[in-house]
């Protein structure tokens, strides 16, 4: 069996390194130049001839690091690695994965195809922003599950009146799968948009009277849907409310939105790394789970076998 080399992006590294640890391998010597105008020129700095690849680079600040990567899937190519795995904690641009107006691009279709061109052979992803993004390669997609670091925890904090809550419409099939976990019921903050990144109104489908709510989604941005979902629950009768989110993007003022609700807690993954520190944000590892990933792909073993059931 060919042997396995673990890199990673330079955006990356403070999550490849605790991946590679896990896996049991150190972090492959991958360099990266950068010329005085933003030219990038990525390189590995060992052979990977006949080796089985996994590049490792989350794609937050999408355009650089989306670049970056698609060199050193090139590079890998290009110096005769047997096969490139991309792992992909953050998937950016997935938010775009339809025409919701029109004369728009579907960004994360054409990222997909960016990807396949620049030779990989997989994409190794968690909590995509919407299952059917998968569709849009045409190379196998190893799409692992986030609530394999999350039940568990959730579970650790033994609420008793526990409920689950969509802060919108289109997340209730996210948080129907943890509520089935916990055989505990769900509600959803039904709310509006007039544009981006703003919230014109918000109402609850549902009762939170005396409940303990754990919201659920699979990112947060400027953190104003799920404060204002959150004060909504608490206006509602709610004892207490948390939300959990895979990927913490956490632009503009989000820190600040965060600090200044009323959630008691903002339990994230390190699929993005954290800009500052914050009292109320907790973080788990996607480290372990990605590491055996890796090694089941290596192997040809089951990827499902990583999922929580149920």
């Amino acid at each position: 069996m060919s042997s396995v080399k673990i890199f990673s992006g330079s955006a990356t590294t403070y999550l490849a390194d605790k991946i590679a640890k896990a896996y049991g391998k150190p972090l492959g010597d991958a360099k990266l130049q950068v010329f005085s105008d933003g030219e990038m020129s990525p390189y590995f700095a060992e052979s990977v001839r006949g080796c089985d690849v996994f590049i490792i680079q989350s794609t937050f600040g999408p355009s650089d690091n989306f670049m970056e990567l698609l060199l050193m899937i090139d590079a890998a190519k290009r110096a005769s690695a047997k096969y490139v795995t991309v792992v992909v904690p953050y998937f950016g641009y997935a938010r775009q994965d339809r025409k919701d107006k029109p004369r728009v691009a579907i960004a994360a279709k054409l990222m997909a195809n960016l990807l396949s061109a620049a030779g990989a052979d997989r994409i190794m992803t968690c909590d995509l922003h919407a299952d059917q993004i998968q569709g849009f390669f045409d190379i196998p997609v190893d799409h692992l599950d986030g609530r394999a670091i999350f039940v568990p925890y959730v579970r650790s904090l033994k609420l008793e009146n526990l409920i689950f809550a969509s802060p919108d419409v289109g997340g209730v099939k996210r948080t129907r799968s943890f509520a089935k976990f916990f055989k505990a019921e769900l509600v959803v903050c039904d709310k509006y948009r007039e544009r981006a990144n703003e919230v014109a109104s918000m109402r609850l489908i549902g009762d939170v009277q005396g409940k303990d709510v754990v919201m659920v989604d699979d990112l947060i941005d400027t953190g104003g849907t799920m404060c204002k979902a959150a004060a909504l629950l608490k206006e509602k009768g709610a004892n207490s409310v948390r939300a959990v989110i895979t990927h913490p993007v956490l632009s503009g003022s989000a820190y600040e939105n965060i600090e200044n609700s009323v959630l008691e807690e903002l339990i994230v993954s390190d699929s993005i790394p954290a800009k500052r520190e914050c009292e109320k944000i907790r973080v788990l590892t996607l480290s372990d789970l990605f590491a055996k990933a890796i090694r089941n792909v290596h192997t040809h073993g089951s990827i499902s076998s990583l999922f929580i059931q149920g």
